[in-house]
């Protein structure tokens, strides 16, 4: 199936079929694909809290505070927290430099000098000139949601991104903040159910006219 057809039969799922499980080998593929997710200059501001037992999924659900939520969260396969880091550390970016260079990205000793340099003007482009530091972290985040969400509908597998829930909270319940993050979405992950109203719902998207300026 071509990416574009996945794209357009893709859909947010409303209910979940909680007798059906995701294959092991399918979750380590999407867990793969979060880890190699695109960031601005390889930041990877981001950390993954997987619940797969009912246990782990309760907790998630009783963080999130959320009753409109937890429908989409108890009965899922999987589900997948996405936190972003509250701050960019000098631990972090060095951790990040000593990988680029254990997996040879670097031919010469000054083109890790360049990397560092260059990773370092964007932090504190957004860290001090635009003052945007968390803002500019999350959104990289999004984008391993992103790579997540096309990711589990190749694979036949039907997702839930979620957001309205209360953050403090989710934090606590799963010691985050203890650790460097915060929890931005959750993400249920599994096949839908028989109630899911929205699986016979027509895609709606804007004409292709208005989306795109061809210069």
């Amino acid at each position: 199936m071509q990416l574009s057809q996945i794209a357009r039969t893709r859909y947010t799922t409303k209910a979940f079929d909680g007798s059906r499980s995701i294959p092991a080998e399918q979750i380590e593929e999407l867990l793969e694909l979060l880890r190699q997710a695109p960031s601005s200059v390889n930041s990877q501001p981001w950390h993954f809290v997987v619940a797969a037992s009912a246990e782990a999924r309760t907790r998630v659900a009783r963080g999130m505070q959320s009753p409109y939520n937890e429908p989409k969260v108890l009965p899922a396969s999987h589900v997948i927290v996405l936190c972003t880091r509250l701050e960019m550390t000098e631990g972090h970016l060095a951790q990040v430099l000593e990988q680029e260079a254990q997996d040879g990205r670097f031919a010469k000793p000054e083109a890790r000098t360049t990397q560092d340099g260059t990773r370092r003007h964007f932090v504190d482009l957004h860290r001090h000139e635009r003052q945007d530091v968390q803002h500019w972290m999350e959104k990289q985040t999004y984008l391993a949601l992103g790579t997540l969400l096309l990711g589990a509908a190749a694979l036949g597998i039907d997702a839930t991104p979620m957001e309205g829930f209360d953050a403090n909270s989710l934090d606590q319940e799963l010691g985050l903040r203890e650790q460097g993050y915060t929890a931005l979405v959750v993400v249920g992950l599994g096949y839908r159910g028989e109630s899911d109203f929205n699986a016979a719902l027509p895609k709606s998207r804007l004409p292709r006219e208005q989306v795109f300026t061809f210069l």
